[in-house]
């Protein structure tokens, strides 16, 4: 039981953190929806797994997804692929990367999730990306 409350209070540092630090920077979706659909969408299209459209979770699974920040069943992680260096690594092929190459990739991280979370299935906006 001393555990839990612990956890539960672990995970409620580090939401508020997270809240706080979304605070400082005023997230574009607009620009998060380009990023999100040029390049995340571009390689899940390819890939087996196909599109995850934004409206296929909720704002909650969205938030805790990111916040976990493990991509492909955890071989990797979210944040990866919004690094200036991935971005560098991609931008020959890809024009979003290569619009976005100087943005900060904190401000693109919260630009991609202010998309996400707009566009849930419980958003203000459900997306999808097609």
């Amino acid at each position: 039981m001393k555990n839990f409350k612990f956890l539960s209070g672990a995970a409620l540092l580090v939401l508020l953190g997270t809240s706080m630090s979304a605070q400082a920077y005023d997230a574009d979706w607009k620009r998060g929806r380009i990023y999100y659909r040029s390049v995340c969408t571009s390689c899940h299209t390819t890939a087996p797994v196909g599109a995850i459209n934004p409206s296929t979770k909720t704002k909650a699974d969205w938030s805790a997804y990111l916040l976990l920040d493990k991509h492909a069943k955890g071989k990797d992680s979210v944040s990866k692929y919004v690094t200036k260096a991935y971005r560098a690594s991609i931008k020959a092929s890809n024009k979003a990367a290569e619009k976005f190459a100087d943005t900060p990739d904190k401000e693109l991280q919260e630009d991609i999730k202010a998309f996400l979370i707009k566009g849930a299935k419980d958003g203000d906006a459900p997306a999808s990306c097609s």
